[in-house]
């Protein structure tokens, strides 16, 4: 199964990754917990391009290219092969990130994104986790971490709000994959809500 966290900066996911990665580890899964951008060697070095520097220093269309090459590599060398030896795969932030933050925040470019990724990419979860999370706080969060990873956040308080409501509409886009899971509880009921729903999923017939 291939399972993606997804949200605001600031919103939990990293965090909520880890712990269900943790948990079906567990129960006995064998689990490959990722990330985008990065989640393989080349993908990783695409990642320090995207993710530092001035708010402006690459074009959205560029951007659109950058987020693509890396998750085709990402796909090819560390996503595709466990999923074919019947692992879990969990990945923090996966296409649905790209559909948001380059084809909402500087324009219309989704449909850019969409064909992009049914070019290269072809690949949607089994299952994704949207992370609710009102945008001052979650902003609060991630510049409160003061990393050298900000340059999205430094984007500002309005792209954030764009982008929880970006988020939410694609909630029902696929409402099939997607659930929106409130962050703004504790860290362990949001991790136990998330656990819920994965082992209800993970024991259904077809994933047997």
């Amino acid at each position: 199964m291939f399972i993606t966290f997804e949200g605001i900066d600031g919103s939990g996911k990293s965090t909520q990754a880890r712990l269900l990665a943790e948990a079906l580890r567990h129960d006995g899964h064998d689990v490959v917990l990722t990330r985008e951008p990065g989640g393989s060697p080349g993908a990783e070095e695409i990642r320090r391009l995207v993710l530092e520097g001035d708010p402006d220093r690459w074009s959205a269309e560029t951007e659109i290219l950058l987020f693509t090459a890396a998750r085709r590599d990402h796909l090819e060398r560390t996503i595709q092969p466990a999923l074919e030896t019947g692992r879990v795969v969990i990945s923090d932030r996966f296409a649905d990130s790209t559909r948001m933050y380059q084809g909402m925040s500087r324009g219309d470019l989704r449909a850019t994104v969409d064909q992009l990724h049914k070019l290269m990419i072809g690949r949607e979860p089994d299952l994704t986790f949207i992370i609710d999370m009102d945008p001052e706080m979650g902003l609060a969060r991630a510049k409160g971490r003061q990393g050298h990873e900000e340059r999205f956040e430094d984007m500002g308080l309005e792209m954030q709000r764009r982008m929880r409501a970006g988020f939410l509409a694609l909630a029902g886009e696929f409402r099939m994959r997607c659930h929106v899971i409130d962050g703004a509880r504790s860290t362990d009921a949001v991790a136990a809500n998330v656990l819920s729903m994965t082992r209800a999923a993970l024991a259904r017939p077809d994933y047997d």
